[in-house]
């Protein structure tokens, strides 16, 4: 008799267990059966992210798209700062833009390899990621993107600007740059590296406008394009 009870106990133990896989592998929903799936949110989230790619990430690979954007301009780095403040004090301004100017054209010209890696970062959320994201800060998707992408866009992105710096010429500017800085009595001469510099201000300014079209979902209804937007960000207003 006891050995049946045992053998019922561990059938019916092992029957749970397998209920509750195929209860956890359900959509899960909100509001009684008529709220959002897993699916839903995920596929949300993929659609809030590629809206950032889309109108924001695009702006940054036109012309001035760095350069006239006052969130992602780069500036020069603080080796260069006393570079630049000489050679205007001495007259040479337009130099000094240009060479400016140049640093973001080749971070522009870099965004432009950007988007596959961020698409294919953006199929992979999980539904647990998914739901983690929509709950978390205004941020939560492009900091989720940004830890799948960094490293791989990294390693895109530096022998482009490096190629870059030929094509937009920011090569010889440069040279011509430090070279008069360094000619200078009482100067130290700098000989900095802006490939690695350039690349990183990239990357920085790439997530920077991601982060602002993703605030935008989160807090206005009119960033909301779709019904699938509205109803998933609904959850976290």
């Amino acid at each position: 008799m006891k050995k049946s009870i045992i053998l019922l106990c561990i059938l019916f133990l092992g029957s749970c267990a397998e209920l509750q896989q195929v209860v956890n592998n359900l959509p899960q929903t909100t509001g009684g059966g008529f709220g959002v799936s897993n699916i839903d949110i995920a596929n949300g989230l993929r659609q809030a992210l590629d809206n950032g790619i889309d109108k924001q990430v695009t702006k940054l690979t036109q012309k001035d798209g760095f350069y006239r954007n006052q969130l992602v301009k780069i500036l020069l780095p603080k080796e260069l700062q006393k570079v630049d403040k000489t050679l205007r004090d001495i007259g040479l301004n337009k130099l000094a833009d240009e060479g400016l100017k140049v640093l973001n054209r080749a971070a522009e010209d870099a965004v432009k390899e950007s988007t596959p890696i961020f698409v294919n970062a953006v199929k992979q959320i999980t539904f647990n990621d998914a739901r983690q994201i929509l709950l978390g800060n205004d941020d939560a998707a492009t900091s989720y993107l940004k830890s799948k992408t960094r490293g791989q866009l990294y390693q895109k992105f530096n022998p482009v600007i490096n190629r870059s710096f030929s094509k937009v010429g920011a090569d010889k500017i440069w040279s011509n740059i430090i070279n008069k800085y360094n000619a200078i009595p009482l100067t130290n001469n700098v000989n900095p590296d802006l490939t690695d510099y350039v690349t990183e201000e990239a990357l920085k300014g790439v997530y920077t406008m991601i982060a602002v079209e993703e605030k935008d979902i989160r807090t206005k209804l009119s960033s909301r394009t779709s019904d699938l937007l509205r109803k998933v960000f609904a959850l976290q207003d």
